[in-house]
């Protein structure tokens, strides 16, 4: 169950929350598929009824005065509240119904996240499973706020609010097609992509910002050939030879397993492997459904966590 989609949240706190949140209210009207002057009406009544105002602009972005703050405070232990309502009436039929959420990143949506579906609607096929597929630091944002009950991220810092329940350090690599010259490497290191046209993610993905901070690091000039938020337009590009490609293997497993692309694995000190974590909500706030997929996306972490680089 979901106190949104019951009415249990009023439309006034929603929006309140979703602007602080966003800092933006086109921003918060985009995600809600309404007009900003929507928005913007409904804060302002909230605002002319409290009789004090919740936001004051800064540098282009709202953000929250004392009254927005402690408004936000109370909002948010109200959701928690009837989160919580929700997921003991869910667990009265236990595993039989109910409905949980999941915040991940696109990488995890491409291969990962299908396949522990696949296993937890085999086993629990009355379950409902909400997918939210955003930035890392959102998911986590996400799960502390009591918006999700799971998030699967990588390399942010953890809420003291929620748990780590899992976490695999992945190494970064290229993703080459099998007949190219670097397929028959067995490692790299980045002085090899010297002369290469290398295709970065930008830095809502978190990885564009690392890659090019060790490229600083190493003295090497960076050739970019484009920047880009979408994984999934970034695998397409490595399999039509389009650039030099680097990712972990999460996100690519498909190719990888028919063989129309080959993970080369980066072996530098200056370039961390990656961390991806699981993380959930704290244990008495999680419904019977979503401990249960919590337990299978904690066993897909552990043995990402196992798997050889190659």
């Amino acid at each position: 169950m979901d106190p949104f989609r019951l009415g249990l949240v009023a439309t006034r706190i929603h929006y309140f929350q979703l602007v602080a949140r966003l800092g933006s209210i086109r921003q918060a009207a985009l995600a809600l598929n309404v007009a900003p002057s929507s928005v913007s009406r409904i804060l302002r009544q909230l605002e002319e009824e409290l009789g004090t105002p919740l936001f004051e602009r800064v540098r282009q972005r709202l953000k929250l005065t004392s009254a927005g703050e402690l408004m936000l405070y109370h909002a948010r232990a109200s959701l928690t509240e009837l989160n919580r309502a929700c997921n003991e009436i869910n667990d009265l039929h236990g595993l039989h119904r109910g409905t949980m959420s999941i915040a991940i990143v696109e990488s995890v949506a491409r291969g990962l996240m299908p396949s522990a579906l696949e296993s937890f609607w085999t086993r629990h096929p009355a379950i409902t499973v909400d997918i939210k597929v955003m930035g890392s630091q959102q998911a986590a944002n996400a799960v502390a706020e009591g918006e999700c009950d799971l998030a699967l991220v990588f390399d942010v810092r953890v809420p003291r609010t929620i748990r780590r329940i899992a976490q695999a350090f992945l190494p970064l690599g290229v993703l080459a097609l099998p007949d190219s010259p670097m397929a028959g490497r067995s490692e790299l290191k980045l002085f090899d992509l010297a002369n290469e046209r290398v295709i970065l993610s930008d830095s809502s993905l978190m990885l564009g910002t690392s890659v090019e901070d060790a490229f600083n690091r190493s003295f090497i000039d960076l050739a970019r050939r484009s920047r880009t938020n979408s994984i999934g337009l970034m695998v397409d590009m490595a399999k039509r030879n389009l650039g030099t490609v680097l990712q972990t293997r999460v996100g690519v497993e498909q190719e990888l397993a028919e063989g129309t692309l080959k993970f080369i694995p980066l072996r530098d000190a200056r370039l961390a492997p990656r961390k991806l974590m699981l993380l959930s909500r704290s244990e008495k706030e999680m419904s019977d459904a979503a401990s249960a997929m919590g337990r299978l996306l904690e066993q897909a972490v552990d043995r990402l966590a196992a798997e050889p680089a190659v």
